[in-house]
């Protein structure tokens, strides 16, 4: 099995390119291969906005699905609205990128990875000055992976994603596509090959439709397959984009 090739890396924010796209998937699928790994991984989700029917959140499904060592939510609202909107409205205090910074900071000590998930897409307001989860990660001058979706108008928002963070100076380590339908339709198919042009990095995962579904070990070999060597995954991008080739 390839080794994780995480250089220095410990911490990386995970983004997408707006809400529903799989940013929760994606975090489980990095954590879980850490975990089997041997790594001791840190998950914080920056902003719970809105809760499922049965009042879980995001890190309750990372937790099912990847079990890392120790999961943080710094701030829980529960109306499915930006987290500014969301804090305003229910008065309670809002999330600064400093408190990010700080509970990061704090991980990274006794975990060889902290995983931040932001909410919502980049530029998602986290309080009333318009901070975001880009100032979080350019103030830790940490790397970002950036979830997409897999079908048409993704590569617009893809390119303005990776265009914020580039003018940020914040690197971006690569693409993961957060649910790959079982069917794909000729745009999914294309957007294999664009989508790493549109990020200005590489595709660094396909996730299927559907993994948040499968238990624990059932999910664990599916984020190998589906992250690349970088993660500690098997994923070929040029192998996939064969087998998915519109021609």
């Amino acid at each position: 099995m390839p080794a994780v090739v995480w250089f220095d890396v410990t911490v990386i924010v995970i983004t997408g390119t707006s809400t529903g796209v799989g940013k929760t998937i994606v975090t489980s699928a990095i954590a879980a291969v850490a975990m089997a790994e041997g790594r001791r991984v840190a998950v914080i989700k920056a902003a719970q906005a809105g809760l499922e029917p049965d009042g879980t959140g995001d890190l309750d499904v990372v937790r099912r699905l990847a079990a890392p060592t120790t999961t943080r939510e710094l701030a829980r609202y529960l109306e499915p609205l930006a987290p500014a909107t969301a804090a305003r409205r229910s008065g309670m205090p809002t999330v600064r990128p400093a408190d990010i910074a700080a509970a990061a900071v704090e991980l990274e000590e006794s975990h060889e990875l902290v995983l931040v998930e932001g909410a919502g897409g980049l530029l998602v307001r986290f309080d009333d000055d318009g901070a975001t989860i880009a100032d979080a990660a350019w103030a830790m001058g940490v790397p970002v992976v950036i979830v997409a979706q897999a079908g048409l108008g993704t590569l617009n928002h893809t390119a303005l994603t990776a265009e914020v963070l580039l003018r940020r100076g914040i690197n971006t380590v690569g693409v993961v596509v957060g649910s790959w339908p079982a069917d794909p339709d000729l745009a999914t198919r294309c957007n294999v090959e664009d989508l790493p042009v549109a990020a200005g990095a590489p595709l660094l995962g396909v996730l299927p439709e559907g993994a948040g579904g499968l238990d624990g070990p059932a999910f664990l070999e599916v984020a190998r397959h589906g992250l690349s060597p970088w993660f500690g995954g098997e994923f070929d991008p040029e192998q996939f984009a064969k087998t998915y080739s519109p021609s």
